[in-house]
């Protein structure tokens, strides 16, 4: 006998209570964490996850990149486990990277959700810590060659059985990462997050019985799934491709590694193919099989649903082809440590292949690199080691009605934001001296690139800075006519009248007190001819210095 259809307004109370709890999860999360990388950045995502890795919803904000790979780990960890092999109170730790796809730093805390004895759901934090020991410090560094350089590997290991937390698996982080107290506290924050997520579901689910709830859940995923579909039958049915050269693996600076993508469009679903991408390198820019998706899933939602809440009915008409073996399904003992270097440049590939079948919605090339600064080594005022770290913005592409923003993070980082320049300089020994936009650093068009931003940073003492800029041999591209924005690069000056040397990757890089990099982020590309560029527009750019005199 077939069930009555549930209450629509039943249906929407459990969809807003699912991002609710996901929102007040990522709440808890940022208000009691140690680390800037979290509580200013947010460099973080929350999700409620089924056992079979389907997403019943995700916090609103955070990194889009993350959309692919809480349901992965906790796959994992159910296929290690058993199904029946968690209890109410167990809390896991994971960062596996041939599962998870990212670097190490990158850890999720989950937690089973139980109601009525019966497994429902996991709650998860994926959060990014200082810190995870190996050979690296702070994120940027290139140059590692296995897995093993990188830090501590979790593989759904319980920090707690039951009400019973390992005293063991705590020491062992204390002991092998440089920032204990950064890192447990992070970790306590994510699993205090957890247990208010687990508060919330359970109020929720009392409130309607297991079985409206799952019920619930099933008709949000149809209604996304339909929404999805809806939209990609608007998209001319056809196979499209783009190719572009990524600058090195990070080991081999002087080997450009091939990216190419495919994407289909057929019977109301898209199929995107990796299979032609470069195999995995020895430089640390792969990522595990999750980092496909990752990509793909960024790409997708953002041109299908980017509206909409998250969750699994999104991207019920996505395909994902890729071979294991290559640069984003790497397999051990390959280095990730760098695998959000490549994503963004992936993604505008795949955004670029659909640029003749939706001319009106595909901007041209941004950033293209997740990129970000770190400096670090010993504070003189306390003694203790420090490492300060942010993100940097640049600019995104001309689109076919306005220019490209400026200033703003890639395609992958969604709403995280760089940490405040005056936290910066108050918890470290640096100095920020300039945090600027870079003139003339968007692509001409009709619709001009965004810019990219000029910062520099002294040091205050002798200390150590990570120098990794992407994108120098395929700039943002343009669209339709329009041109590329200028690449990234990195001037870095051991004393004020020194005139600089030009670097674009160099980990563990001393500099003298009083040394300074200065950062050039890339611009984005311009969309159709320069030519046809509105006067009115052109003498905007001049009154507000976005190009150079010479330039107008």
């Amino acid at each position: 006998m077939a069930q009555a259809p549930v209450n629509p307004i039943t249906v929407e109370v459990v969809r807003k209570g699912l991002a609710h709890i996901a929102n007040e999860m990522a709440t808890v999360l940022r208000k009691t964490s140690y680390n800037m990388m979290i509580y200013e950045v947010r460099d973080y995502c929350v999700g409620i996850v089924d056992p079979e890795g389907a997403v019943l919803s995700q916090n609103f904000g955070a990194l889009p990149i993350f959309l692919a790979d809480l349901g992965p780990a906790i796959v994992d960890g159910v296929r290690m486990h058993g199904k029946n092999g968690f209890q109410p109170g167990d809390v896991l730790i994971m960062n596996h990277p041939y599962v998870c796809g990212q670097h190490l730093n990158n850890v999720v805390v989950y937690t089973p959700f139980f109601h009525g004895g019966e497994q429902v759901a996991f709650l998860a934090v994926r959060a990014h810590w200082i810190d995870i020991g190996g050979t690296r410090v702070g994120f940027g560094y290139s140059g590692t060659r296995e897995i093993y350089e990188e830090g501590l590997q979790f593989r759904s290991l319980k920090l707690y059985r039951g009400d019973q937390p390992n005293q063991d698996l705590f020491q062992l982080i204390s002991d092998n990462v440089r920032f204990a107290d950064s890192c447990l506290g992070d970790l306590r924050a994510q699993i205090a997050a957890c247990r208010v997520g687990d508060r919330g579901l359970t109020q929720l689910v009392n409130r309607y019985g297991l079985d409206v709830f799952s019920r619930c859940v099933r008709s949000i995923w149809d209604q996304s799934e339909a929404l999805a579909r809806e939209q990609i039958a608007k998209i001319t049915p056809g196979k499209y491709e783009a190719e572009a050269m990524f600058d090195s693996d990070g080991v081999d600076l002087n080997q450009p590694v091939p990216l190419k993508v495919k994407v289909e469009v057929a019977g109301g679903d898209m199929a995107i193919d990796f299979s032609e991408i470069s195999d995995q390198v020895k430089g640390s820019i792969n990522s595990g099989e999750s980092g496909a998706v990752a990509a793909a899933r960024v790409a997708f939602k953002s041109l299908i649903s980017p509206f909409s809440p998250i969750d699994e009915g999104c991207f019920r008409p996505l395909k994902i082809l890729i071979p294991a073996g290559k640069i984003l399904s790497a397999t051990p003992p390959a280095p990730v440590g760098n695998w959000s270097r490549t994503l963004p440049t992936v993604i505008d590939l795949i955004l670029r292949a659909l640029a003749p079948a939706l001319p009106d919605k595909i901007a041209a090339g941004h950033k293209g690199d997740m990129g970000g600064y770190a400096f670090f080594g010993n504070d003189p005022r306390t003694g203790r080691r420090f490492l300060c770290q942010t993100i940097m913005g640049g600019g995104w592409g001309g689109r076919a009605h306005e220019d490209g923003e400026n200033a703003t993070v890639s395609i992958c980082q969604g709403d995280v934001q760089n940490a405040p320049v005056e936290l910066q300089e108050l918890y470290y020994p640096v100095m920020i001296e300039q945090h600027r936009l870079r003139e003339g650093s968007g692509g001409t068009g009709k619709f001009r690139g965004g810019l990219g931003i000029e910062i520099t940073v002294r040091t205050l003492c002798d200390a150590f800075v990570n120098i990794n800029v992407e994108r120098t041999l395929t700039p943002p591209w343009g669209l339709f006519g329009g041109h590329c924005g200028e690449p990234a690069k990195a001037l870095v000056k051991q004393e004020p009248d020194d005139p600089g040397s030009w670097f674009t990757k160099r980990p563990n890089y001393p500099l003298k007190k009083g040394g300074s990099v200065t950062f050039f982020t890339a611009g984005g590309g311009g969309y159709a001819p320069a030519g046809e560029r509105p006067r009115e527009l052109i003498e905007r750019d001049r009154r507000l210095g976005y190009v150079p005199e010479t330039n107008v």
